[in-house]
């Protein structure tokens, strides 16, 4: 089996091993390749792995040897899934793999906005604290989480996690979820109330037709102006600009973005110019420990297929 495997870099920088690969046939790697590259780089392979690469109905119309596409991911956005479908081509992603990571930096945003440590550290380290009258001085807000609201649109695999761990800080769950469904000490409301209710807003959910821009400036002016909103999700889920007006305008308190609708970040972007934003580059998937297990279902997804019994099908 002839593989063409794109976007290593956005997997390994070397520290997580891709050699698991190598085994399931004919392999080549590539970094990022060009759209208009891509054609030549899959070629007469029979399968091609990739991570944010668009795959579209053009490219698969010119591999014509391909018939499987499998993913560096839970997202598959960037997959024509129709065509593949059309096309008989299987395309196979990998659920899962990033709960606890993006969990956790879901956390690292809500504390970073209840405690303001990176803020007290930086202000240590300027020396304030040698010229303080006392022990302690109360320069940056100081927030607990016990008994605030965290919101979570989208209930999957993710949402669940964040919730367990809003609640072992004792905050009191609200969420959204796109099937109905029951989970203990979760209150479920529509999407108007979980802006008007929640002190934490964090989003779980899929880029689609009906979550693209679901926060705007209507759902932005629901909120709280002592609200945050965090977004690990996908960038297409956030209207910027109107995010970047809710912001500056102080109708809500702060904003944790990892992941923006164009990537990487452009130069000038608004968010750069945002008040009480705090960005970090699309790693929250991205935990040494995440991407090990990555490689990992990656390839049982490939043997899978290879066997006729393909796993974490979405076309």
């Amino acid at each position: 089996m002839k593989i063409a495997v794109l976007d290593r870099c956005t997997v390994t920088n070397g520290d997580v091993s891709l050699d698991e690969i190598k085994t399931l046939g004919d392999v080549k790697f590539y970094d990022v390749v060009p759209p208009c590259d891509i054609p030549a780089a899959i070629g007469d392979a029979d399968a091609v792995i990739c991570n944010k690469a668009k795959i579209t109905d053009e490219i698969m119309e010119k591999c014509k040897n391909l018939r499987y596409i499998g993913l560096f991911a839970t997202g598959y956005n960037n997959i024509d899934t129709a065509a593949a479908s059309r096309r008989g081509i299987a395309v196979c992603n990998v659920p899962g793999y990033s709960t606890d990571s993006v969990a956790q930096q879901v956390f690292a945003m809500i504390l970073h906005f209840a405690t303001s440590a990176d803020m007290y550290s930086a202000s240590v380290a300027r020396g304030d604290w040698t010229k303080s009258k006392t022990f302690s001085y109360f320069a940056y807000p100081l927030t607990e989480l016990a008994g605030k609201t965290l919101g979570i649109f989208g209930f999957g695999t993710i949402g669940k996690k964040v919730a367990e761990i809003g609640m072992a800080f004792g905050m009191k769950i609200i969420a959204v979820a796109h099937k109905p469904t029951s989970y203990t000490n979760v209150e479920f409301v529509n999407t108007n109330v979980l802006f008007a209710r929640s002190d934490y807003l964090t989003l779980h959910c899929p880029l689609t037709d009906e979550t693209r821009g679901v926060v705007n400036a209507d759902t932005l002016a629901l909120m709280k102006k002592s609200a945050v909103l965090i977004n690990t999700a996908r960038g297409g889920c956030v209207d910027e600009r109107a995010l970047v007006d809710a912001l500056n305008g102080g109708m809500i308190a702060g904003a944790g973005i990892d992941v923006l609708d164009t990537e990487p970040m452009t130069a000038g972007h608004p968010y750069l110019s945002a008040k009480n934003i705090f960005i970090t580059p699309h790693v929250a998937w991205g935990s040494y420990e995440a991407r090990v297990r990555l490689i990992g279902l990656v390839c049982d997804n490939v043997r899978a297929f290879t066997q006729g019994k393909p796993i974490n099908v979405v076309s």
